[in-house]
């Protein structure tokens, strides 16, 4: 059976960056390009018709933000992947796209290979930060006080586990720094979701971090 493409849509109002994003996504054989757009309005308004699986997301946006078109895009396709792209690395931010339902979130120099393994990796349920954005996660992460019940919940594993998601790594990676199989670390993962009574990674590491 041949695998299914992952389908991509692009909001970017900057056309130099957007026609940069086409050329990197055509140039993929495993990725077809939906569209590409300028403005969330135009998002909001072509994206539900598209039904694309991730969508590329500018998050200084003219008119609306692009956090603010997340919310509105998650309403009609719960189940839509969003990756943010910043040229900024500002950390409240990062903490309200991925609030509001991005799975990811790229510094918009990030390189072609890290572009297209971030809609692969959100496609395959990871969570892909490039390294600056990871790494302020997993300092705001170390500088947070561990006095909250959910947090007193988890055990010292499944707290590695969380600390480690929430610096940016997918689950080969856990596995392989936890000497654990994948499979483990998924269902390390389902653990911490019930335990902190949310749906997804992304929810659990935004609420044991807020």
């Amino acid at each position: 059976m041949i695998p299914k493409k992952k389908s991509v849509v692009i909001v970017e109002d900057d056309l130099r960056l957007q026609q940069h994003l086409i050329e990197i996504i055509k140039a993929a054989e495993d990725i077809t390009l939906l569209g590409a757009v300028s403005s969330a309005e135009e998002a909001e308004m072509k994206i539900p018709a598209l039904q694309p699986d991730v969508v590329l997301m500018d998050i200084n946006l003219p008119g609306k933000s692009g956090i603010d078109c997340i919310r509105g895009l998650k309403k009609r396709l719960p189940k839509l992947e969003v990756v943010m792209l910043t040229a900024y690395e500002e950390e409240d931010d990062i903490f309200r796209a991925l609030k509001e339902g991005a799975s990811g979130y790229l510094i918009k120099s990030s390189n072609s290979n890290d572009i297209l393994e971030a809609i692969r990796d959100v496609f395959a349920g990871e969570s892909p930060f490039s390294g600056p954005i990871a790494r302020k996660m997993a300092m705001y992460f170390r500088e947070e006080r561990e006095t909250q019940d959910e947090r007193e919940t988890l055990s010292p594993r499944e707290t590695e586990v969380l600390k480690l998601l929430a610096a940016g790594y997918i689950h080969k990676e856990v596995a392989d720094r936890l000497d654990l199989t994948v499979p483990t670390v998924r269902t390390y993962v389902r653990r911490i979701c019930f335990k902190l009574h949310v749906r997804s990674k992304v929810e659990a590491i935004i609420k044991y971090l807020s």
